[in-house]
C-alpha cells in the first residue's frame, strides 16, 4: 500500500484487479459504494484513465469495468488505511459473488442465529481470520512454507514408523501424502491465494484443498474417490501446524459458534454446550431424527439435509441459520447480514414467557371442560425444572438411553437408580413415565451396547435388544422399581410389535419384582405398565394390547417412519415423512378408540404433539394426554387447548380424516389453526 501526506491529511492507495465474472455490474457496484460509505475518508476510484467517487453507484458504473480491469483505490482521511484494506479485500473476494452460498434444507428447530462456523469434518480447526494486510503477504507465504516443511517432516517420520511396524505396503500410504504435499502446482495454488486474494495461510490451505475434495467426490471410480480422505488428512496436518496453540476443539470453545457437520450423533448433540454452540447445520438428516429431537430440546436453531454444506465451508466463515425457513447462508453480504440481524433480534424477544405467565395456574382444558394432561419429555433429570416452569404437570417420557450415552461404559444399577430417584424426588408426587432402554436405530453408542447392522431400524433395537440382553434389562428394571417407592412412577416398554414381546417383558418384570420382595426392598407393587405404540402392527391390534397394559403412549416419530416406509434420517426422502398421511391418522384413531373401550389411558409422546397445527386434530381424535418437547412448546399447546371446544376439535378432526392425501390435511390444519389463533406462531 502506498502512503503519502497531503498537508495534514493522509492518503492511502492500493491497486487491485477485478476478478468477478461479469465485471463491475450493478450489484457489486452497489456493494462497493455501500461499503465505502461506511468510512469517513474521501474515496476515489481510478480505472481506464478515469476518476470517480467511490461512494457513488452511478459513478462506478460509468467506468464500465470488465473482468481483469486494474483499478486503484485512493482514500484520504483518518480511516483511509482501513478503508483501502476493506475495499481491496471486497474486490479480491469477487464482491461475495463466488463465495456466498445460499442453501435450502430441512428446518428441525425454528429461530435465527448469525455467527462464525465451527466445521466438524476438518477435525475442529477454527480459522480465526481469513484476510491479511498487504504488508503481511511476504511473511505469510514464508509461514506457510515452514508449515509445509514441518508437515513433511512429520509424515516422513510417520512413514518410517509405520513401515517398521506394519510393512512397506501400509507405509506407502503416508509416502503418497508426502508426494501430494511436495507437488509444486499445489503449493503454487496455496501461495497464489495468499498473494492475489490476501488470504491468511490457513484459509488459503482450506480453500484450495476443499476445491480438490469436491472434485474427488465427483469421481465415479470408488477407489479414486476414496482418496478424498488423504486430502482431509493433509488439511488437518497443515492446519494443526499453522494454528499451533490457537487450535480450538468442540469441547474447549472460547466463544460462540455455529456447528457445521456432515452429521451429528444424538450423543454428540446432547453433549453440546449451548452457551457456546448457538445453532447447527448438517449435510444429512430429517426432521424426525433423534438429532433433530435433541436440537429442539436444546432450543437452538438447526437446519439439516443441506447436501455437502460441510465441504463448502471453512472454520471461521460467517453463517446465517434461518431455522424458520430452513435456509442457510454462508459468507453473507452486508445487506443480507443486516436484514437477518434485525430478524435475529426480533426472534430473541419471544412471547412464550408471556403466554406461560398468562395461563399459569389455570387448568389445561378445552372451553367446554374436557381435561387434557400436558406433560414434558426429558433425557436428563436436570431438564425437569424447565418443563415444570413452562407448565408441565409431569414427565410423560423419560428417554433413559441417554444415560448410556453419558457413560464411558454401561451404567450400573446405582447409576440408573440415582438418576431415576433424583427425577422422582424433584417431581414430588407428579407422574413420571420411565421408558426402558431404547438403544438402536440411530441411537448407537460405542460402549458395547450395540453393534453395526445393515438396517438398524429394522434390527435388534429397543425391546428386542433388551430381551436379548437380560442382565442389563433386569438391572434397569430393578432401578426403576426401587425408585418407584419414592413417587408416582410408570414403566414404559418401547417398540412392542407383538403380544408375545409384551408378555415376555411383563414376565421378566414380575421376576424382578419377586427378587426385590425376597431381598426386602420396597417398591410400588401396583406400578402402572404401558407400551409405546410406534409400529403399525401394535396400532392395528391395540385392542389386544389394551387387555394387558395400564396405558398406551403413541410414539409418532417411529410410527410414521414404519408406516410410510421412510427413513427419517434420510434427507433424500424426508419430504415423504408426513405426520398427516391419512394412514397415520387412521392408526392414531384406532389406538385411541381401543384404549377408550378398555378404559386404558392413552397419551402421545412423539414430535407430532409438539407441532402446533396438529394439536386441534389430536384433541378431536380423542387424545387426552400430550407429552411434548421442547419445554417452550408447552405454553402454546396449552393456549390452543384452552382456546377451542372439544366439539369444534372433533369437527376439525372429522374433516381432516376425510381428505385423501397429506398435503390437503396439512394445509387444512394450518389454515384452521391460523384462523382460530391468528397470533400464534406455528413454526415449522
Amino acid at each position: 500500500m502506498n502512503k503519502q501526506k497531503k498537508e495534514t491529511v493522509e492518503i492511502f492507495q492500493m491497486e487491485v484487479s477485478l476478478l468477478n465474472k461479469e465485471g463491475l455490474h450493478a450489484r457489486p457496484a452497489a456493494i462497493f459504494a455501500e461499503r465505502a460509505a461506511g468510512f469517513d475518508s474521501d474515496i476515489t476510484i481510478c480505472a481506464k484513465n478515469k476518476k470517480v467517487d467511490g461512494k457513488s453507484i452511478i459513478d462506478l458504473l460509468t467506468l464500465g469495468m470488465a473482468k481483469g480491469t486494474n483499478l486503484r483505490i485512493i482514500a484520504e482521511g483518518k480511516d483511509g488505511e482501513d478503508a483501502v484494506n476493506c475495499l481491496a479485500n471486497l474486490v479480491r473476494s469477487n464482491f461475495d459473488e463466488d463465495f456466498m452460498i445460499r442453501k435450502k434444507g430441512i428446518s428441525v428447530n425454528p429461530g435465527v442465529v448469525i455467527g462464525e462456523a465451527f466445521v466438524l469434518p476438518s477435525e475442529g480447526y477454527f480459522i480465526p481470520r481469513h484476510f491479511i494486510n498487504e504488508d503481511e503477504l511476504g511473511s505469510e507465504v514464508e509461514r506457510l512454507k515452514a508449515g509445509i516443511d514441518d508437515a513433511l517432516n512429520e509424515i516422513e517420520k510417520l512413514e518410517k514408523t509405520v513401515t517398521d511396524k506394519f510393512g512397506s505396503e501400509i507405509g506407502e500410504i503416508f509416502g503418497a501424502h508426502q508426494t501430494l504435499l511436495k507437488d509444486q502446482h499445489l503449493k503454487d495454488e496455496f501461495f497464489e491465494k495468499i498473494k492475489k486474494h490476501s488470504f491468511c495461510a490457513e484459509y488459503a490451505v482450506s480453500v484450495t484443498l476443499r476445491s480438490y475434495i469436491r472434485k474427488f467426490k465427483e469421481i465415479e471410480d470408488p477407489y479414486l474417490a476414496e482418496r478424498v480422505r488423504d486430502i482431509y488428512d493433509i488439511e488437518k496436518r497443515l492446519l494443526k501446524n499453522l494454528l499451533g496453540e490457537k487450535k480450538e476443539d468442540l469441547h474447549h470453545l472460547s466463544k460462540g459458534v455455529i456447528l457445521v457437520a456432515h452429521d451429528l450423533s444424538p450423543s454428540q448433540t446432547a453433549s453440546l454446550d449451548v452457551e457456546k454452540v448457538k445453532g447447527f447445520v448438517t449435510d444429512v438428516g430429517g426432521k424426525a431424527s433423534h438429532t433433530a429431537i435433541v436440537a429442539r430440546a436444546l432450543g437452538i436453531p438447526a437446519v439439516v439435509g443441506l447436501g455437502n454444506i460441510s465441504g463448502d465451508m471453512f472454520g471461521g466463515d460467517k453463517i446465517i441459520v434461518d431455522g424458520d425457513e430452513g435456509i442457510v447462508i454462508v459468507r453473507p453480504n452486508k445487506k443480507l447480514e443486516s436484514e437477518y440481524r434485525e430478524k435475529e433480534e426480533i426472534k430473541r424477544v419471544t412471547p412464550v414467557k408471556e403466554i406461560s405467565d398468562q395461563f399459569k395456574g389455570l387448568p389445561v382444558e378445552t372451553i367446554d371442560g374436557r381435561r387434557i394432561d400436558l406433560m414434558g419429555n426429558i433425557k436428563f433429570p436436570r431438564e425437569i425444572k424447565r418443563n415444570l416452569d413452562f407448565g408441565a404437570s409431569g414427565i410423560g417420557l423419560y428417554r433413559t438411553e441417554f444415560l448410556y450415552m453419558e457413560k464411558d461404559g454401561n451404567p450400573t444399577e446405582e447409576d440408573h437408580f440415582n438418576a431415576y430417584s433424583k427425577a422422582v424426588e424433584f417431581l414430588e408426587d407428579r407422574p413420571i413415565v420411565i421408558r426402558t432402554n431404547d438403544i438402536g436405530g440411530d441411537k448407537f453408542v460405542d460402549n458395547g451396547a450395540s453393534q453395526t447392522e445393515l438396517n438398524p431400524f429394522l434390527g435388534q433395537r429397543s425391546i428386542r435388544y433388551c430381551l436379548e440382553h437380560l442382565d442389563s434389562f433386569k438391572l434397569q428394571l430393578r432401578a426403576i422399581l426401587r425408585a418407584s417407592a419414592f413417587g408416582n412412577v410408570k414403566i414404559l416398554f418401547p417398540m412392542i410389535s407383538s403380544l408375545e414381546e409384551l408378555l415376555k417383558s411383563k414376565e421378566i418384570l414380575q421376576g424382578v419384582m419377586l427378587e426385590l420382595s425376597q431381598e426386602g426392598i420396597v417398591y410400588d407393587k401396583d406400578i402402572d405398565v404401558g407400551i409405546m405404540v410406534e409400529v403399525p402392527s401394535a396400532a392395528i391390534i391395540a385392542d389386544y394390547f389394551a387387555k394387558e397394559v395400564d396405558f398406551f403412549s403413541i410414539g409418532t416419530n417411529d410410527l410414521i417412519q414404519y408406516t410410510v416406509a421412510v427413513d427419517r434420517n434420510n434427507e433424500k426422502v424426508a419430504h415423504l415423512y408426513t405426520p398427516t398421511h391419512p394412514a397415520i391418522l387412521r392408526l392414531i384413531k384406532t389406538v385411541i378408540d381401543a384404549a377408550e373401550k378398555s378404559n386404558v389411558q392413552v397419551g402421545l409422546c412423539g414430535e407430532m404433539g409438539s407441532e402446533l397445527p396438529f394439536v386441534i386434530l389430536l384433541i378431536g381424535l380423542g387424545l387426552k394426554e400430550f407429552s411434548v418437547s421442547p419445554p417452550n412448546a408447552l405454553p402454546n399447546v396449552k393456549k390452543i387447548i384452552r382456546s377451542i371446544t372439544y366439539k369444534k376439535a372433533k369437527e376439525v378432526a372429522e374433516i381432516a380424516c376425510s381428505f385423501d392425501n397429506a398435503l390437503k390435511v396439512d394445509k387444512f390444519l394450518r389454515d384452521t389453526t391460523k384462523e382460530l389463533l391468528p397470533d400464534i406462531e406455528q413454526g415449522y
